[in-house]
């Protein structure tokens, strides 16, 4: 990953190339958790892209260990806030249309399929949340924001996030109840 973050830097085009491809699932699963619209969703990651090589430059480490964590962190950062430059543009309407099944389901190595079940299940809930309370959510929950960074994030108050952030848990719950209740009568 040195090698590849050097050659970045140098704006080898061929360094440049290997970064986007080993990454670009990674920051597609990222602006799909805001942006429903798989062309949109592209657009965005491949902006996103551009930032990170135009600020390569100024991305700093001191453990090579822990460079792929920092390329990985740094990229999600890039990402959603490239997402939600897109939404604020748009005015947080919500998205028409979708992202096809084969799209939503980014695999992760280390991931149980289990575990890629529930995320896909918690993903198609949080999908039906409003926009803004959207954003709060997966930027609170999901991506570990604090409330004063979504505030500054979106240009709201620290109160609203947090209110946004309490009526999104509200209506996941209510949800996830509706989603039971359904099994239930299923079986």
């Amino acid at each position: 990953m040195l090698v590849i973050i050097n050659g970045c830097k140098a704006r080898d085009e061929k360094c440049q190339k290997l970064l986007y491809e080993s990454q670009r699932g990674f920051a597609l699963k990222m602006v799909f958790r805001y942006i429903y619209n798989y062309e949109e969703a592209l657009e965005v990651t491949n902006d996103g892209f551009v930032k990170f090589f135009l600020s390569i430059d100024s991305f700093r480490f001191e453990e090579e260990a822990a460079l792929e964590k920092m390329v990985s962190g740094w990229l999600k950062r890039i990402m959603i806030n490239t997402a939600i430059d897109l939404l604020r543009k748009k005015m947080f309407l919500p998205e028409i249309g979708g992202i096809a099944e084969q799209h939503m389901e980014i695999p992760q190595q280390e991931a149980s399929a289990d575990q890629k079940m529930v995320y896909k299940e918690i993903i198609q809930l949080v999908r039906k949340l409003p926009p803004q309370y959207r954003i709060v959510f997966n930027m609170y929950v999901i991506d570990g924001y604090s409330h004063l960074e979504i505030a500054e994030a979106i240009n709201i108050p620290v109160s609203t996030s947090r209110s946004h952030l309490l009526r999104s848990r509200n209506l996941m719950s209510k949800y996830l109840n509706q989603t039971e209740a359904v099994l239930k009568c299923s079986i």
